[in-house]
């Protein structure tokens, strides 16, 4: 059953805390087995406290020379990579192996395939496994300004049994993704839209390239708020495409830029289905933008007084 929890701001570190605590609410590690993707140096789960498999699209090495300039990653600390999942599928990556639960932070918005990967991950799972995802709050990131990803090219992507990103997404990614944007300013209403990142031209030779060559360049290829999240979720469950309902929403924190979906293996299309319309509902109810950046963008030119009222009438209409 989805249960909804809501979210408290608290201190750096006590918020590192809390996003474990939701992240693995429910979960024994010390005794399920786990897999987590994209760990790098900061694991959600350790080996420490329980069985663990790392996953990644590249081996330990590869990485650490991939990262070795990047300030925010520590290639002292990369974890060691179990499983490198990319031309063979994650089943036989894993050498067979199945789990209790996935781990995946910030990472379901770079897959090329969003329902194929959906279908690997369920290959591994357990009959009742759980994934656990952290996503971006596009409205509170650098894709403020891309629109939310649409059913189609989702179709798209699963019926080209895209390997790599598509042309859409990494040209819309270029394009439009934005520098130097802050969630806390967005929360309290100014207009932090950043400023453009890249040009016309550099998203037209990456998206040659990547045609041409099969290059794989890391973009966002999916844009998601909750509601949208929800909503093609629930879009895939009553298709048959996607057999998970979601069992646990931890919405977009104020001054935050993520929310968290935990997912459940459902071979029962109809619960699959209701457990997303909850989610979908949950998140419009508790919609940050009633008290965020989106109402404030478009009442911030009007007079103090005006926008006041318009609050309260807001307010009175729930």
């Amino acid at each position: 059953m989805l249960s909804v929890a809501p979210l408290r701001l608290g201190k750096k570190e006590h918020r590192l805390v809390n996003r474990k605590k939701k992240l693995l609410s429910g979960l024994d590690v010390s005794v399920a087995a786990g897999a987590e993707i994209g760990a790098l140096c900061r694991p959600i789960v350790t080996r420490s406290e329980g069985t663990i498999y790392y996953i990644d699209h590249a081996s330990t090495e590869e990485l650490r020379e991939k990262y070795r300039d990047d300030p925010n990653v520590d290639v002292n600390d990369l974890v060691d990579v179990d499983a490198v999942w990319g031309r063979q599928s994650l089943f036989e990556a894993l050498g067979g192996k199945q789990v209790d639960y996935v781990i995946a932070s910030h990472v379901v918005e770079h897959v090329p395939d969003l329902i194929g990967w959906f279908d690997e991950l369920n290959a591994i799972l357990q009959p009742e496994g759980q994934i656990r995802l952290v996503i971006p709050d596009k409205r509170f990131t650098f894709d403020l300004m891309r629109q939310e990803s649409r059913l189609s090219d989702i179709l798209a992507a699963y019926v080209a049994k895209a390997r790599i990103p598509q042309t859409q997404a990494i040209i819309d990614h270029i394009l439009n993704v934005r520098r130097d944007v802050h969630a806390g300013e967005l929360w309290n209403g100014m207009k932090s839209l950043g400023s453009q990142a890249h040009t016309l031209a550099d998203a037209i030779s990456t998206a040659q390239d990547a045609i041409a060559n099969g290059t794989y360049h890391d973009v966002h290829c999916w844009v998601f708020t909750p509601t949208s999240f929800a909503r093609i979720c629930g879009q895939l469950a009553e298709s048959g495409l996607l057999q998970m309902a979601c069992v646990n929403f931890f919405d977009t924190a104020r001054n935050e830029l993520e929310f968290q979906v935990h997912l459940q293996r459902c071979p029962d299309r109809k619960r699959a289905v209701e457990s997303w319309q909850k989610m979908e509902r949950a998140a419009v109810a508790d919609d940050p933008r009633d008290n965020g950046p989106r109402y404030r963008f478009r009442l911030s030119s009007a007079p103090r007084n005006l926008y006041y009222l318009a609050r309260r009438l807001r307010q009175r209409a729930r």
